[in-house]
């Protein structure tokens, strides 16, 4: 059974940040609130939470998988950014975008897209989740919590807690969450390539 979490959204509970960052360092798996809607999340190394997350997603290895980030200096660890690309993201963070760049040395080679050799990475706005990130001191690998078959994602903790109870290992609730995925914009040529529109306005990469 996964371990549930009542965490509030604005004054994330100490003790409670402390035990989730110490269940994903262990290797759990967890469904947790984003400023776009639940995500799943693991440990950044972890082969196991991968495959978990594929495993539940149905997902094929072409995925992008996503590096939650605390800031624009984590985030600059992982992907390479040119002086354009850097100025477009940077004025669009934190918030609800997910950026595809050329990963550094510093990304697993499970997480990169095959040809490619990109990851997603995004900085959220989200009080819960930055505390998380902080506590964790390293992104926290990510992706949209959205199931096979279905059109939106699960909004509310107590929901997926039902629906994912052997699936996951803890689920993070801190209220309602939106079904709105985040907006993704490909950098990794140097142009901007709106890949999926979302909760991010995409008039800025037009």
């Amino acid at each position: 059974m996964a371990k549930y979490f009542d965490v509030h959204p604005d004054n994330p509970q100490r003790r409670s940040i402390s035990q989730i960052a110490d269940a994903v360092r262990s290797g759990s798996l967890i469904a947790y609130p984003t400023d776009s809607c639940y995500a799943l999340g693991c440990q950044l190394g972890s082969r196991d939470g991968i495959d978990r997350i594929r495993s539940i997603r149905h997902l094929d290895d072409r995925h992008h998988f996503t590096l939650m980030c605390r800031d624009f200096a984590q985030l600059g660890q992982f992907v390479r950014v040119d002086n354009d690309v850097f100025r477009a993201v940077k004025a669009s963070t934190p918030g609800s975008y997910t950026f595809i760049l050329p990963a550094t040395r510093e990304v697993p080679r499970k997480l990169l897209h095959p040809k490619k050799k990109t990851v997603g990475v995004r900085i959220p706005d989200h009080v819960v989740t930055q505390a998380l990130l902080a506590e964790l001191g390293e992104p926290l690998l990510s992706s949209t919590l959205l199931l096979p078959d279905e059109k939106e994602p699960p909004t509310q903790g107590w929901e997926i807690k039902d629906r994912l109870d052997h699936q996951v290992d803890a689920v993070v609730d801190s209220g309602e969450c939106g079904t709105e995925p985040t907006t993704v914009v490909d950098f990794s040529d140097g142009e901007a390539v709106i890949v999926r529109r979302g909760a991010g306005d995409v008039s800025r990469f037009e």
